[in-house]
């Protein structure tokens, strides 16, 4: 079952957001936490999403940032004056790189770029939900326990689709908050996202795909349930390796960098995703699969060369 709808997805998780750009609440009992950061154009509608169902903003104790895409932070500086006592943590890798110029500016212009798109720079200059600075306040490492209220929390670091990317797994509720380290679920399939590191992200696939998931909550098109949750990851499995076999063949036929990733983005980035990703991000996207592809073909190439 695919839940994309704003409003419950189990007694104790809530989706907010939109269906392309969502977010968790959790229940504790004795506090919540947000999970996942959205973008900035979406800040005004979680506002008003919690107000009608009724949360408590007070009770929100901490905002979880699974990784620092532009896509999933660009509503926390809003949502962090808001709620001040929400401490926003993240991997320490993602507070590493929040604290970089180059990566904090990016971020900014393209959340900012998405309120333009929306027709919503009025309304962001009046509510003030532009996205300015983000600061990481407490960073966590994997195999750290933590605790919601009564809900243990396992924190996961799971690389691949990016180098700070992170999950959470609650083994009371069998739920897994794996953002975009899964992948995307689009037109009826599931769309690898192994965006930083091939390698990496197929390794923290096998390693999600050991844990019992009956909730799996993605950050883009909501969350599965049952059966189809523990899928997706085996769905994510396969739908990797066939893509991998199917770039490594297209780089051996054309060793043209260019060429193939013009290719990547035929393959991977031609659905209407744009609401995710602009065009340049694609663009930038898979050229860095392309070269990582390239790379690890060229290097195992050389080292067999070199031993006869």
């Amino acid at each position: 079952m695919n839940i994309t709808s704003v409003g419950k997805v189990t007694d104790r998780i809530t989706l907010l957001g939109r269906s392309e750009s969502c977010l968790y609440l959790l229940d504790g009992t004795t506090e919540n936490w947000l999970v996942g950061g959205s973008m900035a154009y979406v800040a005004p509608d979680i506002a008003r999403q919690m107000t009608a169902l009724g949360i408590d903003e007070g009770r929100i104790t901490r905002m979880f940032i699974l990784h620092t895409h532009f896509d999933h932070c660009g509503a926390v500086p809003f949502l962090k004056k808001r709620m001040p006592q929400a401490i926003v943590t993240a991997s320490v890798r993602a507070g590493e790189l929040l604290t970089r110029p180059d990566i904090a500016q990016s971020i900014a212009h393209l959340n900012n770029e998405g309120i333009a798109r929306y027709g919503l720079a009025p309304e962001a200059q009046r509510q003030g939900f532009h996205y300015d600075r983000l600061a990481v306040e407490e960073t966590v490492s994997d195999g750290r326990s933590m605790s919601c209220g009564d809900l243990p929390v396992q924190v996961l670091e799971v690389p691949g689709h990016s180098s700070c990317s992170m999950a959470l797994y609650l083994p009371g509720l069998k739920a897994l908050f794996a953002s975009d380290a899964v992948g995307l679920y689009l037109d009826g399939k599931v769309q690898p996202t192994p965006n930083s590191n091939f390698d990496l992200y197929q390794q923290s696939l096998e390693r999600l795909a050991r844990y019992d998931v009956q909730a799996l909550l993605l950050e883009h098109f909501g969350a599965f349930l049952g059966e189809s949750a523990g899928q997706f990851i085996a769905q994510a499995i396969d739908a990797a390796r066939r893509t991998r076999r199917t770039l490594e063949e297209a780089y051996r036929r054309t060793r043209d960098v260019k060429v193939f990733t013009e290719e990547i983005t035929a393959r991977l980035f031609s659905r209407p995703v744009e609401a995710i990703l602009p065009e340049a991000v694609r663009a930038a996207v898979a050229g860095q699969i392309a070269r990582y592809i390239a790379k690890t073909i060229e290097a195992g190439e050389a080292v067999k060369n070199s031993n006869p």
